[in-house]
């Protein structure tokens, strides 16, 4: 999943950036309001994480932007404002989470995995399609109530990319999309090899190939 990181602090940001990535996520990192806008009008994220003392434009006139545009993407308000009255302007304004300063990384990374859960319809903390579940608080993939398989970080953000929306079929700069951040390097064979990963640790009909298309998981029942 890709997510668009607001934070002018360069230690705080630093901080999330790493904590994202070890977690998986595809991070775009940006430092202005202005320029975070823009990016969220041009580039489709799966999460925002929305500071608002921000040069350029505030945090909330972003956050009124994104929503003015009929923009849906889950987006969390990361700030050290902790009176009411911007809790309650945030939550109103359209954010789906508010976490305070200072705050654990994991603790943002539990919100986070909760806002993408109730975005997405799923009730429960995993991901699946009805044979094949996903935890995204371990990684570990599970086949027909086998065993749990771990997989590493791409592995990881390859299947939740497909198993968010079972039954569509995502090309390939879908999912490069969903897997690389902006100035990560892309191999031309990075898809196949991680489909091929998959398939051998989960089984080769997990993931289904629609030939000049993409890649789809089946939709449950």
């Amino acid at each position: 999943m890709r997510v668009l990181l607001v934070e002018d602090d360069p230690m705080i940001g630093a901080a999330v950036l790493d904590a994202l990535k070890d977690a998986a996520y595809a991070v775009d990192w940006v430092r202005d309001g202005r320029v975070a806008l823009g990016a969220a009008t041009d580039q489709h994220y799966d999460l925002v994480l929305l500071d608002l003392g921000l040069p350029g434009r505030d945090g909330m006139e972003v956050l009124a932007g994104i929503r003015a545009r009929n923009n849906p993407v889950p987006l969390i308000v990361i700030t050290a404002r902790d009176d009411l009255e911007h809790r309650l302007r945030g939550l109103d304004g359209g954010a789906d989470d508010y976490v305070l300063k200072p705050f654990h990384t994991r603790e943002l990374l539990a919100r986070t995995r909760a806002v993408l859960r109730r975005k997405g319809g799923q009730a429960g903390a995993l991901l699946g399609n009805g044979r094949v579940s996903l935890d995204p608080a371990t990684h570990e993939a599970c086949v027909s109530a086998g065993a749990p398989v771990r997989l590493t970080q791409r592995e990881f953000a390859l299947l939740q990319a497909l198993l968010v929306r079972p039954g569509i079929i995502l090309s390939r700069s879908d999912l490069e999309d969903r897997i690389y951040g902006w100035g990560e390097e892309v191999e031309s064979n990075a898809v196949e090899y991680l489909i091929h990963a998959l398939r051998r640790k989960l089984g080769a009909d997990v993931i289904r190939n629609v030939r000049g298309v993409g890649w789809m998981v089946a939709k449950g029942a």
